[in-house]
């Protein structure tokens, strides 16, 4: 996908593999792509369909259930970044495959422990034996990184164990997301995104993205300006990424500073 992170490129880089970008969550562009990567020179070449399950600048969700039709179709195995997904998307936390009940339906799945787990760094692969065995003796990455500090690693055991006793947290987080992105788009905001809790509040201008941000911290709300090369030109935005510990009131009070800045710096009535 066009909108990948940036991890995705580069480990599409390291392991010299041919790249064809379909455009962002096009399914009728991605099969023309998996068509022009199959013919019979390359019947037993290795097709990998790599996307975010959630896209981190914009808060939309990958079609995973077209995607793996088109694999099935293909032959191709089924890639997907979980990090912004992974402990809270889902019923009971489980990312996308579980937001489309499809558990189990993905071939390779790449997350963090640095997000909604709550460790500082980390993160892990998941997939079929052969491929974990592979990457353990292969993955130049892997192999040349420093093991997790212990804290770390109990610290995200942890967040899971959490996750795994109170199922109410990933609602709290939808209902929050909910709640924000509404009373923001009644004020004039635009907001990007698929009811996920990032929560994309779009300006244009990077300068003014700058700014909003300064102003939004003088106010005690620390959210960031986001511009070109994070998203494209002319896309600048504030990223707000709504969480489970915030209350109601939390909540509102970012959204009263947002309407301040906003009319003091003309992007509302």
């Amino acid at each position: 996908d066009e909108l990948n992170h940036a991890s995705i490129i580069d480990g599409i880089r390291l392991c010299k593999a041919k790249r064809l970008r379909y455009k962002n969550k096009d399914m009728s562009d991605l099969e023309s792509k998996l068509q022009e990567s199959h013919n019979d020179k390359t019947e037993n070449v290795i097709r990998l369909i790599a996307t975010d399950g959630v896209f981190s600048m914009d808060g939309t969700i990958a079609p995973l259930p077209d995607i793996r039709r088109l694999a099935d179709k293909y032959k191709a195995l089924v890639f997907i970044d979980e990090c912004h997904a992974t402990g809270f998307f889902g019923k009971t936390g489980r990312g996308t495959e579980e937001h489309f009940d499809m558990i189990g339906g993905v071939d390779i799945i790449n997350s963090t422990l640095g997000k909604a787990l709550g460790g500082a760094a980390g993160g892990y692969t998941t997939g079929p034996k052969a491929l974990i065995d592979l990457l353990r003796q292969r993955s130049r990455p892997y192999l040349f990184s420093n093991t997790l500090p212990p804290p770390i690693v109990a610290s995200a055991m942890k967040a899971i164990e959490l996750i795994d006793n109170d199922t109410s947290l990933p609602g709290r987080v939808l209902d929050n997301a909910k709640y924000f992105r509404q009373e923001m788009q009644d004020l004039g905001f635009k907001i990007l995104g698929d009811d996920h809790p990032i929560c994309p509040v779009m300006l244009g201008d990077a300068r003014l993205a700058s700014q909003f941000a300064d102003e939004m911290l003088k106010r005690g709300i620390y959210v960031i300006g986001f511009s070109y090369p994070v998203v494209p030109k002319d896309r600048a935005r504030i990223r707000v990424q709504v969480s489970a510990a915030h209350s109601k009131a939390d909540l509102q009070r970012c959204i009263d500073a947002f309407a301040q800045v906003g009319r003091q710096l003309e992007v509302i009535k």
